[in-house]
């Protein structure tokens, strides 16, 4: 019997040294750095010029924030847009206004980072839906000093 006990004490004092011990290789740090606050408020400001250019039905702006292989797949179900299409497309865009919230920037490296918001559109008094709220994934890389879209996702909420 105490030699059972004895084993069972050894066994516990054994499972507390392992079992306490943090994984190798982990930090205390977060796992996704935050975003410089710099970084996070020129982004919002070019998703918020992309929103007002599409509102606006304005090619050449809208057109100077995407990146020249841009590629959007957005919650209607057409498939992919690449850039020629997206500025083809919006003249036919319904957006009314827009309230853009919830923005969080993730840095991939110097470069790139991947932005995710909800808009809320409102479309105009006569259209079938008067507004939609979707959340949207962006990707943004930096070309020749300039951030620019290269790809966007969005995915409708109800």
């Amino acid at each position: 019997m105490r030699n059972e006990l004895g084993w069972a004490c050894a066994v516990l004092a054994l499972g507390g040294f392992v079992f306490g011990q943090k994984p190798q290789g982990t930090t205390n740090q977060p796992a996704t750095p935050a975003a410089p606050p710099e970084l996070t408020n020129l982004l919002d400001a070019r998703i918020k010029a992309e929103w007002q250019a599409i509102k606006a039905k304005d090619q050449k702006a809208y057109g100077e924030l995407l990146a020249e292989e841009f590629v959007a797949v957005e919650a209607d179900g057409g498939g992919e847009r690449y850039k020629w299409k997206a500025l083809n497309e919006l003249q036919e865009s319904a957006v009314a206004d827009f309230t853009l919230s919830f923005l969080k920037v993730t840095p991939l490296c110097a470069d790139a980072a991947f932005v995710r918001y909800e808009v809320f559109i409102r479309f105009p008094p006569k259209s079938a839906v008067p507004f939609e709220k979707v959340l949207v994934g962006e990707i943004w890389v930096k070309r020749e000093g300039q951030w620019k879209a290269l790809h966007y996702q969005e995915t409708r909420v109800k």
